[in-house]
Order: structure tokens, then C-alpha cells, then sequence
């Protein structure tokens, strides 16, 4: 048994709504884009100090990054400091609420 659904003749169409914007340009977009917050984009900087030799000795660099990165620090650029090289760091602005990042709260004293 087949079961169709026909339009009532007597039903007027739906109208489409008129665009806020003449061109409908921007209500057409708005609907596509999700309406979400922007992500934080809030960076605290450090800088390090060293020189060519240590650059150049392929254990001093590698060090310094390795240390910085078990803080959270990413290597944002390194600057030509003319015998010196200054290593650019940064990392996102932790909030002053977050103090614990992984794991479980300690337990209450009572």
C-alpha cells in the first residue's frame, strides 16, 4: 500500500522572508557561520638569552626549548641579537581561577 501526501490547492505558498539587507548578502552568511566565541587568543611572552656558539652547539638550544616546553611555553621566534639570540617564547594566559590543569583536587581537612 503506497501513501501520498498532495498539496492542498487551497493553501497559499509560503512567502520567503525578506532579507534584512537589500542585497541579502549578510543574512545568507549568518545563517552558515555558527555562532560561537572566539577562542582566547590571550598570550603571556618570555624571552631567553643566548648566544651563536650555543645555538650553533646543537645541545644548548635544544635544552633550553625543552625545559621552556615542560612549562607550557611554544617557541613563537627567534631574534637576531647580533652576537646574541634571543629565543621568543609564549604560552595562553592561564586564568587566575585555573590553578590545577590535570588530575584530582586534593581532599578536604576537616
Amino acid at each position: 500500500m503506497d501513501l501520498r501526501f498532495e498539496e492542498d490547492p487551497d493553501e497559499e505558498p509560503d512567502e520567503p522572508a525578506e532579507p534584512a539587507y537589500p542585497d541579502g548578502a549578510r543574512s545568507a552568511a549568518a545563517g552558515l557561520v555558527p555562532a560561537v566565541g572566539l577562542p582566547s587568543r590571550d598570550w603571556e611572552f618570555s624571552t631567553k638569552v643566548i648566544t651563536v656558539a650555543q645555538v650553533a652547539d646543537g645541545s644548548t638550544l635544544v635544552k633550553v626549548l625543552h625545559d621552556a616546553a615542560s612549562d607550557g611555553w611554544d617557541l613563537a621566534g627567534v631574534i637576531d641579537g647580533g652576537d646574541k639570540r634571543v629565543i621568543l617564547l609564549r604560552r595562553p594566559k592561564r586564568s587566575t581561577r585555573e590553578t590545577r590543569r590535570v588530575g584530582f583536587a586534593p581532599p578536604k581537612q576537616t
